[in-house]
């Protein structure tokens, strides 16, 4: 398994401005990596996707 040094393919920085295009830069990044750094790319999206909809839940946004 490899090292969790690395970023994960979520972690990688992508452009500002519209957030659809955000998300779908970040959905093209994660594919594009092998797939254990696959799953934990998916899973760190999956986790702050759910926190903000949480946070929408709860007027915090």
């Amino acid at each position: 398994m490899e090292s969790q040094d690395q970023p994960t393919s979520a972690q990688a920085s992508v452009p500002s401005g519209n957030p659809e295009e955000s998300l779908l830069s970040r959905v093209e990044v994660i594919e594009a990596q092998p797939l254990a750094q696959r799953a934990a790319g998916f899973e760190q999206l999956h986790d702050e996707l759910l926190a903000e909809l949480q946070r929408g839940d709860h007027g915090d946004a």
